[in-house]
């Protein structure tokens, strides 16, 4: 083989391997940029969704401490209700989108979450529906399934926001 053709393989050979590398490092590149963007839309998901569970929990703790009364302002129960609601539907859109964003393991502990503030929302509904209907007999069993479940929902946001960091890759 003459000096010539070698060098044009060479350099041939040398562009393919420099053309090579280029093109892993760019796909590489865009990997960790799509990982980064995904990153933090379900950060930001995560996020959103434990800002409105927030609010309405507070809502929620309005509404029963608006009942621990013996005789209980109806109408501002009420109001507290209608906020309440609003904000509830505010945290099931922010759940759709978490949902959404995934993985199945976040889906899995928006659900806990879901089912243990559906198990308190029942007590407190009935607290308010007792109220309503001037019924006592019950006010302080319902009192005190309410700070057990309230702890059950504490127990499920608890996990949820594990699991967001273990999605996230949280830094130990």
């Amino acid at each position: 083989m003459d000096a010539g053709l070698a060098a044009v393989l060479g350099a041939v050979v040398g562009s393919l391997a420099t053309l090579g590398a280029a093109i892993v490092n760019g796909r590489a590149a865009a990997r960790s940029q799509f990982n980064q963007w995904r990153r933090q839309h379900r950060r930001d998901a995560y996020a959103g969704y434990l800002s409105v569970l927030h609010d309405r929990d507070v809502a929620m703790d309005a509404i029963l401490d608006a009942l621990r009364p013996d005789d209980p302002d109806l109408r501002d129960v009420d109001e507290k209700v209608r906020r309440f609601i609003a904000l509830a539907r505010e945290v099931h859109r922010a759940a759709e989108i978490v949902i959404i964003e995934g993985p199945s393991s976040m889906v899995r502990a928006t659900g806990d979450v879901a089912r243990a503030s559906g198990d308190l929302s029942d007590v407190m509904q009935r607290m308010v529906r007792n109220a309503h209907a001037g019924d006592t007999s019950r006010r302080t069993a319902d009192i005190d399934l309410a700070a057990e479940r309230e702890h059950g929902l504490y127990q499920a946001v608890k996990s949820f926001r594990s699991a967001a960091g273990d999605v996230l890759g949280r830094p130990d």
